[in-house]
C-alpha cells in the first residue's frame, strides 16, 4: 500500500482536528474546575503535600481564618494520623463566571478506624450543607486555576483544633 502526500496531509489534518477538539472539550472552564477539585481531593487522600500546595493560590483564605501556609500545615498535621484516606464528593455542581469558578458538593471522608479518623469522619460526614471551593483563573492558560477559598457554614473548627 502506497501513501501519497495528499493522503498523509488528510490523515495529519484529521488527527490535528481531533486533538484540537479534545483540547477545547478538556479546557472548558467548568471541566477544569471539576478536574482540579477531583485532583486536589485525590492528592490530599494520597498525602502528596507538594502537589496539594500547587493547587492552592497565594491569596488563599477561608472562613476559619486560615491562609495558605496555615491551611497546608493543618492538612499535614491532621491527616498524618489517618490511614487509608479517601475523600469523595457527592452531587457536585460547578458554576463559572468571570474567571471565577465555584464548586459545591457534599464531602465524605472514608478512612481507617483510628480515633482521629473517627473524629474527622464524624465531624465532616455529618455536615449536611455542601462545601464550597472557589477557584480563580489566573492567566490565559486554560488550565491555570488556583484554589482561593473553602467554606462550609455548618462546619465549625473549634479552638482546640488550632
Amino acid at each position: 500500500m502506497r501513501i501519497s502526500l495528499r493522503d498523509g496531509f488528510y490523515v495529519g489534518f484529521g488527527l490535528a482536528l481531533v486533538v484540537g477538539l479534545f483540547a477545547i472539550w478538556l479546557w472548558q472552564p467548568e471541566r477544569q474546575v471539576r478536574r482540579h477539585t477531583e485532583n486536589l481531593l485525590g492528592k490530599i487522600g494520597a498525602r502528596s503535600w507538594t502537589a496539594v500546595a500547587d493547587f492552592i493560590g497565594d491569596d488563599y483564605s477561608d472562613q476559619w481564618g486560615d491562609d495558605r501556609t496555615l491551611m497546608l500545615a493543618r492538612l499535614r498535621e491532621v491527616f498524618h494520623y489517618v490511614g487509608d484516606l479517601r475523600i469523595d464528593a457527592v452531587d457536585s455542581v460547578v458554576n463559572v463566571e468571570n474567571r471565577r469558578g465555584l464548586w459545591r458538593a457534599r464531602i465524605s471522608i472514608h478512612a481507617d478506624n483510628s480515633e482521629v479518623s473517627a473524629f474527622i469522619k464524624e465531624r465532616v460526614n455529618s455536615v449536611a450543607t455542601p462545601f464550597e471551593l472557589e477557584w480563580h483563573h489566573l492567566s490565559a492558560k486554560p488550565w491555570d486555576w488556583k484554589l482561593v477559598r473553602v467554606s462550609n457554614p455548618n462546619l465549625e473548627i473549634s479552638a482546640g483544633l488550632e
